[in-house]
C-alpha cells in the first residue's frame, strides 16, 4: 500500500498566511498541517510516500527530506503544470505499481485510514471516496450512494437549488493502480469532474465510505481559525508536543526552555513552544505559542496563534489574532475583535486594530495608528508606489481591481478635465481586467479614454508622440515576475512620466483626494482602429526598404508570443527578407513566463540560424521593446556586446557624424576609434524627449534601443529592422563586424546592500576615488589608467548596488573585479 499527499496548491484563499510558506505548511498546534497526515499514513502502516508538489517546493522538501526523519519513504514529484487534480497525481504514476490513497496535504482530520482501507477492501472496489457529512455542503462535491455503498451521483459546488444531500467528497481516495489508465498523459484532469464520471461511464463501480470522526478543509483564515477553537474545544484529537502542566483553570503543553515571569496565567488549553519566554503577569488563554517567541508583561493573548519568534510588547490586548514568523508589536497593542499579521511585520507602540483586518507581510505599521482595513500594498505604503514611471504588483492580490481604480481616479485628477489619455494593454486577462478597473476610475474624473486594446507599446508611445492625448497608459504582465501585473505611464511624448509627476499622483492617492466630475462631465471611450496603420506608415517611411530588399536577407525571428505578431511579420515581409518566424501566436502561460522563456528562445533561434545559415536572428521581448541579437554564426550577444555592435556598424555606415547617448557605465572600448560617432555618456534614466531628439542613437544594457529616426522610445521592431538597413550598407556579416572591435573584458556585478547603507557605500567609494582620476557622472567612475576603470552606481529602487568593470584584458579586468567587490564586502562589514 501506497500513499500519494497533494501539496502543490498556491493557498490564495488563505492569504496572506501562504505569502511565506505552501499551505500544507502552515502550522496546527506547532506543526505542519502536513505533517499529522504523514503520521497518520505511517500510523497506518503506509511508509511508501509520494508528495506532489508546485508552490514553494523547497519549503517543503528541506522540512520532510527522504522521510527517514519520520519513518517513511518520502518521493517528490514536481509536475510542470496544472494537470489538475487526477492529471498531477498521473505524474507519479512510475512510483504506484499497487492499491494507494490520495489525501490532500492540508486537510485537518482524525479520520481512520485503516477503516477506509478496509471499507475498499470490503468492496473489492477499483476506487473507493471517502465522505462526510456537514451542515453547509455547497463549497464542496455533493454525494449521494445506493444502499451498497455505491455512488449514484454526485455535484461539484452546487446551488441551494440544486443540494440533494449533506454528504460530500472529502478529497480522500483509495485506489487501484489500474485507475490511472483512465487519467491521460499531460492533461487537466479532475478526479471529481473527470475522472469519476468516466470511471462510472465505463461501468466501474465506485464506492464511498462514510467516515466517522473530525474533518476540515482549511480554506481561508476564518476556516483556520476555527479549526483551532475545534481543536482547543475537543473536537477533535491531535497529538500535542510538549511537557502537560496542569494550572487552576487550564492545562499548558511547554516545549523546552520556557521561561514563565512571575504572575503569569494560563487558562484553558495552552501549548508554548521550545525557547518561549512569558512576561510577568502576562495572561494566556486557549492559545498557541511557537517556538521562540515573547510575551511581553501584563499582556493579555486570548484564542491567538502565534507562529515563531514573534514578539509581543508590554500591555498588549491580542484576542482572535493570528501573527505569522517573526511579527513585532510594540506596547499596548491593542486587537480585541481579531486580526491577522503576515510575517516580519513591525507594529508599533498604541496601535489599535480596529476590526478584524489583514497585514501582508514586511509592513511597518506607525506609532499610535489605527488599523481598520486590509494592509496589502507592500512597504512602498510608506514611500512610493511609482518605480520609474511604473507601478508592479500581485495581479488581484495587492494590484487589485479596487486599487486599479483607484489609480485610475489619482491620475485622472492630475489632468485636465475634459483631456484625453490613451489606454492600450497586452492580452493577458489580468491586464484587461485591470485596465477595465482604472478606466473607471479614470472617467469618474472628467478625462477621457482613448482605447486602443491590445498592441505592442512602441506602437502606443509612437501614437502618443503624434497628437490628440495628454498621456498614455499600458498594462502588460510582468516580464521578470509571473505574479505581478505592470502599469506603465506615459506622458504625451510617449516618455515615461517624470518623478514631480509620480509624486502627485501619489500624493492624491494616498489621501483619495479626488476629482469627481458631475454626472455630466463623466468621461467618454473613444476607439483609434487605425494606430496600428499610422505605426506601420511611419516605419516604413523612416526606412530604406529597397536597400534592405537588395540584400535578400535570410532571418530566425522569435516573438515570445507577445504583441507583436499582430505588427512585426506584416513589416518584415515588406522587406523582403526570407524570414522563419517562432511564436508568433498568443499563449497567456508563455506571456507570463518571458524570463525563462528567453533562455530557450535563444538556443532555438541560435540552432535555426545555423542550420539555415542565416544572416542573423532575432528574440524580440513580448511588448515590444527589448531585442535580443543573434550573430551569423548561431551566438548571442551580450547585452554590452550587442551595444558595441551596433556603434560600429553606424560608424562604418554613416556619412555624417552621429550623435549617441549611452549609460555613463557603458564599454569605452570602441570611444577612440569610431570616427563618424560622436558619444555622449550620463544617466539613462527620466530623459526627456526633447533632449533625445538631439541624438541618432540612444542605447542601454538592458537591450533597449532607440532609432529616433522613428521617435524617441525604445522600440525593438524598429531597431531590428534598422539594424538590417545598415548590414545592407557594408558587405560584411555580423561576425565580420564584431572581428573589428577589439578585444575587451566587461562585467557587471549586483551586490546586496541594505537601504540604509547605500550612502555609507558610497561615501566610502568616494574617499576610495580622492587620489585617483574619477568621474561622478552617474555613480562613481575610478578610472585606473591602463588596468581599466570601475563604476558603482546605487540601485534607485532595490537594495543593490551596480558594479561594473572594464579592462583590455581579462587577467586585469578579473583582478579589479575582485579587488573592489572585497572592498565593498568589508565596507560592508564595517557596518554589520
Amino acid at each position: 500500500m501506497k500513499a500519494v499527499v497533494m501539496a502543490g496548491g498556491f493557498g490564495t484563499r488563505i492569504q496572506p498566511l501562504t505569502s511565506s510558506v505552501p499551505k500544507p505548511m502552515i502550522p496546527v498546534m506547532n506543526k505542519p498541517m502536513m505533517e499529522y497526515i504523514i503520521d497518520s499514513l505511517k500510523n497506518a502502516g503506509i511508509v511508501d510516500i509520494v508528495i506532489l508538489l508546485y508552490f514553494k517546493p523547497e519549503v517543503i522538501k528541506s522540512y520532510f527530506g527522504d522521510g527517514s526523519s519520520k519513518g517513511v519513504n518520502i518521493r517528490y514529484v514536481q509536475p510542470d503544470d496544472d494537470y489538475g487534480t487526477a492529471g498531477a497525481v498521473k505524474k507519479a504514476e512510475a512510483y504506484l505499481d499497487e492499491r494507494f490513497i490520495v489525501m490532500s496535504g492540508d486537510l485537518i482530520t482524525d479520520f481512520s485510514i485503516q477503516e477506509i482501507i478496509g471499507y475498499h477492501d470490503f468492496k473489492e472496489s477499483k476506487a473507493t471516496i471517502t465522505l462526510t457529512s456537514v451542515p453547509d455542503p455547497l463549497q464542496f462535491g455533493v454525494v449521494i450512494t445506493d444502499k451498497e455503498g455505491q455512488i449514484v451521483r454526485f455535484l461539484e459546488k452546487p446551488g441551494w437549488g440544486e443540494v440533494f444531500s449533506d454528504t460530500i467528497n472529502t478529497g480522500i481516495y483509495v485506489f487501484e493502480p489500474e485507475v490511472l489508465k483512465y487519467i491521460p498523459e499531460n492533461s487537466n484532469f479532475d478526479f471529481s469532474k473527470d475522472l469519476f464520471p468516466k470511471l462510472m461511464a465505463g461501468g466501474t463501480k465506485i464506492y464511498g465510505y462514510n467516515a466517522k470522526g473530525y474533518w476540515r478543509d482549511v480554506g481561508n483564515p476564518d476556516s483556520y481559525r476555527a479549526a483551532l477553537q475545534d481543536i482547543l474545544a475537543g473536537e477533535v484529537e491531535l497529538p500535542l508536543a510538549g511537557t502537560p502542566n496542569e494550572q487552576d483553570n487550564g492545562i499548558c503543553y511547554m516545549g523546552t526552555d520556557v521561561e514563565v515571569g512571575e504572575g503569569a496565567v494560563f487558562e484553558g488549553l495552552v501549548l508554548l513552544g521550545d525557547g518561549c519566554v512569558i512576561g510577568k503577569n502576562a495572561k494566556i488563554k486557549d492559545t498557541v505559542i511557537g517556538r521562540g517567541c515573547t510575551i511581553g508583561d501584563d499582556t493579555s493573548v486570548e484564542s491567538s496563534i502565534l507562529w515563531e519568534n514573534v514578539e509581543t510588547g508590554y500591555a498588549c490586548n491580542i484576542k482572535n489574532a493570528v501573527l505569522c514568523n517573526g511579527v513585532k508589536l510594540g506596547k499596548k497593542v491593542l486587537g480585541e475583535s481579531g486580526f491577522i499579521i503576515a510575517q516580519d511585520t513591525e507594529v508599533g507602540n498604541y496601535v489599535i486594530f480596529e476590526k478584524d483586518v489583514m497585514v501582508w507581510p514586511n509592513k511597518q505599521i506607525e506609532e499610535s495608528s489605527i488599523v481598520s482595513s486590509n494592509l496589502i500594498w507592500g512597504d512602498k505604503w510608506k514611500k512610493s508606489i511609482f518605480e520609474g514611471g511604473k507601478v508592479s504588483a500581485r495581479t488581484n492580490v495587492e494590484m487589485s481591481p479596487e486599487l486599479a481604480a483607484k489609480l485610475g481616479s489619482a491620475f485622472g485628477s492630475q489632468l485636465p478635465a475634459g483631456s484625453r489619455v490613451l489606454l492600450s494593454r497586452d492580452y493577458h486577462r489580468g491586464s484587461r481586467m485591470l485596465k477595465r478597473c482604472f478606466l473607471g476610475g479614470l472617467l469618474s474624473t472628467g478625462v477621457n479614454a482613448t482605447d486602443v486594446r491590445m498592441s505592442p507599446v512602441p506602437v502606443m508611445t509612437h501614437k502618443l508622440s503624434t497628437f490628440g492625448e495628454v498621456a498614455g497608459v499600458y498594462f502588460r504582465q510582468s516580464q521578470t515576475d509571473s505574479t505581478h501585473t505592470e502599469i506603465l505611464f506615459f506622458d504625451e511624448h510617449g516618455s515615461p512620466i517624470d518623478s514631480n509627476f509620480e509624486k502627485n499622483i501619489e500624493r492624491v492617492f494616498f489621501r483619495e483626494n479626488f476629482r469627481r466630475a458631475s454626472h455630466e462631465e463623466i468621461g467618454e471611450i473613444y476607439e483609434q482602429p487605425m494606430v496600428k496603420e499610422f505605426y506601420r506608415e511611419s516605419f516604413m517611411r523612416n526606412i530604406d526598404i529597397s536597400l534592405v530588399k537588395t540584400r535578400r536577407f535570410k532571418l530566425v525571428v522569435d516573438l515570445m508570443n507577445g504583441t507583436t505578431d499582430n505588427v512585426y511579420p506584416e513589416i518584415l515581409n515588406k522587406t523582403g527578407t526570407d524570414s522563419v518566424i517562432l511564436n508568433a501566436y498568443q499563449d497567456e502561460k508563455k506571456l507570463s513566463k518571458t524570463i525563462h522563456q528567453l533562455a530557450t528562445s535563444i538556443r532555438e533561434v541560435s540552432e535555426i540560424v545555423k542550420v539555415m545559415e542565416a544572416d542573423l536572428g532575432f528574440v524580440i521581448y513580448p511588448h515590444g521593446e527589448r531585442l535580443n541579437i543573434i550573430t551569423n554564426e548561431g551566438k548571442s550577444f551580450r547585452s554590452d556586446r550587442a551595444l558595441m555592435f551596433i556603434l560600429k556598424l553606424m560608424d562604418l555606415t554613416a556619412k555624417k557624424k552621429n550623435r549617441v547617448y549611452l549609460p555613463a557605465y557603458a564599454p569605452t572600448v570602441l570611444d577612440k576609434e569610431l570616427r563618424n560617432v560622436e558619444i555622449v555618456r550620463g544617466k539613462i534614466a527620466g530623459l526627456k524627449s526633447e533632449y533625445l531628439r538631439n541624438f541618432d542613437f540612444v542605447g542601454n544594457l538592458s537591450n533597449n534601443y532607440m532609432f529616433t529616426d522613428n521617435g524617441t522610445n525604445t522600440d525593438s521592431m524598429f531597431a531590428s529592422i534598422k539594424i538590417l538597413e545598415l548590414l545592407a550598407k557594408v558587405s560584411l556579416s555580423v561576425s565580420d563586424i564584431m572581428k573589428l572591435i577589439p578585444t575587451y573584458y566587461f562585467v557587471h556585478n549586483v551586490i546586496n546592500c541594505p537601504l540604509e547603507l547605500k550612502g555609507f557605500l558610497m561615501r566610502k567609494m568616494s574617499e576610495e576615488a580622492m587620489d585617483k582620476e574619477a568621474s561622478f557622472l552617474d555613480g562613481i567612475k575610478i578610472l585606473l589608467g591602463a588596468r581599466g576603470w570601475v563604476h558603482m552606481v546605487p540601485d534607485q529602487y532595490s537594495a543593490n548596488v551596480h558594479v561594473y568593470v572594464e579592462s583590455m584584458s581579462e587577467a586585469d579586468g578579473k583582478a579589479l573585479q575582485d579587488e573592489y567587490i572585497d572592498k565593498i564586502q568589508s565596507w560592508l562589514e564595517e557596518q554589520a
